[in-house]
């Protein structure tokens, strides 16, 4: 009985494709990371892709109480929108709620707002909205503009005519130039990329060739071992950081209002904070392809998805607020932004700082104890 054509060719291409799919199951690691970065960002780009804002941190200037302007307050804080902050008696404050970034909008009524709108006189307000995110502070100035019209509007169905108005200001960022966003954004995740993924990659291919092991059992420590490693991503990381601000402020000139030593600090800081991150990662894993996968999953997708880099945190769905407290890039741009945008100091940015030097402890004491393991 002859075998149909083919047959013959058949048998050792299932053959083949069944020990490829072995060799898949059995690399546990990547498999993983292949099945679940898919999912999630499916998930991630579904509640962080959203243009809505929410919590929008309201302070309200308000030089002269009255009924009209405890009715707006009350309105404004009527919503689940926004969340008022502050209520000050004069604008000299709100500058400084700005800076520490303690409110997204300020509102200015004028004095004998009351009185004004009793008269049928014109009652100035000043909507002056945070736009070092351009697409953030115009969507929250809509959003209080739409409010203090509904306002207007209940006041003038209750008798007389009603006349506000309304005057906005961008904070920060006038021409609302969406480059002045996003460079603070790109420095972080091309330090990612220099710093955790390629030191990731590097010594994972250290571990594949097994020169690794060669090291770990030599006279250097495992804390030398990882210095020797990341220095050379640390200075290359602060070369591309120079890099990109010239070219921000050469040719998108982008500004930069505070200290230049102030944001190299920070970079330097972020930067280690990234290293740290890819020796672990490179220690956890037990090939160069996974931890490749892990370290764009780790690294590099919550850098641009869940660090307001891209879209505003605020937007985020509540439950997924908490989680971006510990994606480092989130502090770094905030801390770029202000320096570069704001102009503000150390002064305005210990939190953020703090976060980023007990990241790194936190991540580095974790790398080491990781490659004593291997010792063990």
């Amino acid at each position: 009985m002859r075998r149909a054509p083919g047959s013959a060719a058949r048998g050792p291409l299932v053959a083949f494709m069944v020990k490829e799919v072995q060799h898949i199951l059995r690399d546990r690691q990547t498999l993983t990371i292949l099945i679940l970065m898919p999912l999630l960002q499916v998930v991630l780009f579904g509640y962080a892709l959203r243009t809505d804002i929410q919590d929008i941190r309201v302070a309200v200037v308000d030089p002269t109480p009255d009924y009209a302007t405890l009715a707006l307050r009350n309105r404004l804080g009527a919503t689940d929108r926004f969340r008022l902050v502050q209520v000050l008696p004069d604008a000299s404050r709100l500058e400084t709620l700005f800076r520490r970034n303690e409110a997204d909008v300020g509102v200015e009524v004028a004095p004998r707002f009351g009185t004004r709108l009793a008269r049928g006189e014109p009652a100035d307000i000043q909507i002056v909205a945070d736009a070092s995110d351009p697409n953030g502070g115009t969507t929250m100035a809509a959003y209080v503009n739409a409010v203090i019209d509904d306002f207007a509007g209940q006041m003038g169905a209750s008798g007389g005519a009603v006349h506000i108005a309304l005057d906005t200001r961008m904070r920060f960022n006038p021409t609302l130039a969406s480059v002045n966003l996003f460079v603070p954004g790109l420095i972080a995740l091309v330090i990612t990329l220099v710093s955790a993924l390629m030191t990731a990659i590097s010594l994972s291919r250290e571990k594949e060739r097994g020169t690794l092991e060669s090291l770990l059992v030599s006279p250097l420590r495992p804390w030398q071992i990882i210095v020797g490693k990341v220095l050379p991503y640390l200075g290359l990381g602060l070369t591309i950081v120079l890099l990109v601000l010239a070219a921000a402020w050469g040719v998108f000139r982008v500004p930069f209002r505070g200290s230049l030593a102030l944001l190299l600090g920070e970079a330097l800081l972020y930067t280690l904070v990234s290293l740290a991150l890819g020796v672990l990662i490179a220690a956890r894993t037990s090939t160069q392809r996974s931890a490749m996968l892990a370290a764009l999953v780790g690294t590099m997708m919550p850098s641009a998805l869940l660090s307001g880099m891209i879209f505003p945190i605020a937007s985020m769905p509540a439950w997924l607020r908490p989680v971006t407290y510990i994606v480092p890039a989130r502090w770094f741009i905030i801390i770029a932004r202000g320096v570069m945008l704001e102009g503000v100091g150390l002064v305005n940015l210990w939190i953020e700082t703090g976060v980023l030097v007990l990241m790194t402890l936190v991540l580095l004491v974790a790398a080491v104890r990781s490659f004593d393991a291997r010792l063990a």
